[in-house]
């Protein structure tokens, strides 16, 4: 299986909470692995969530959803999570996206990055364009556009957020480690 999707992994007043945790005034512009910045490839605001903290109880869903993913559709060697909870912010007047990319790069954190879950925080209906799409090889999947749904992936697949047209998305991404894949 190349993804997997969760409907309704967090209800509408918990994606509302997630944003407003995210919206603390430490947004800064996203760039690639390794902290490069490269407009043409990645125009996003994002911010990092204390998952230790007050966004203590968004990341114990994380880990729960991912074990339970894990188990029926991957079966990774998962091990832990090394990284903070990132919510990303696409913006129509910045035309915010993600070119075709893996989340498995140079750097001790992120060679081991095994899944990558997505989040869906913004109403479909509030944005056009900002699709999350995962490379299958000769076609393309489009993520479910649902309000807190989630969909998991294998880190080392391109993926991409097409060019927000209109409005603005959020979305909550959350990287799954463990040994590196042979």
């Amino acid at each position: 299986m190349f993804t997997h999707s969760l409907p309704k992994l967090f209800s509408k007043t918990e994606t509302q909470e997630i944003i407003r945790l995210s919206e603390d005034g430490r947004q800064k512009r996203g760039g690639l692995v390794g902290g490069i910045r490269h407009d043409n490839i990645r125009r996003a605001e994002i911010s990092w969530l204390d998952d230790q903290g007050s966004a203590a109880w968004v990341m114990d869903r994380i880990v729960d959803a991912v074990a339970r993913s894990n188990r029926d559709a991957f079966q990774f060697d998962i091990t832990d999570f090394k990284e903070r909870l990132q919510v990303a912010a696409y913006d129509e007047a910045d035309e915010g996206h993600y070119d075709w990319h893996s989340d498995i790069g140079d750097g001790p954190i992120a060679r081991h990055r095994k899944l990558t879950i997505v989040t869906q925080l913004s109403e479909a209906e509030n944005y056009e364009g900002g699709e999350l799409e995962i490379n299958l090889g000769s076609a393309s999947y489009s993520a479910p556009k649902e309000l807190g749904s989630a969909t998991l992936f294998a880190s080392f697949m391109l993926h991409r957020v097409v060019p927000v047209q209109k409005g603005q998305r959020f979305s909550l991404t959350c990287w799954c480690h463990g040994p590196q894949f042979r």
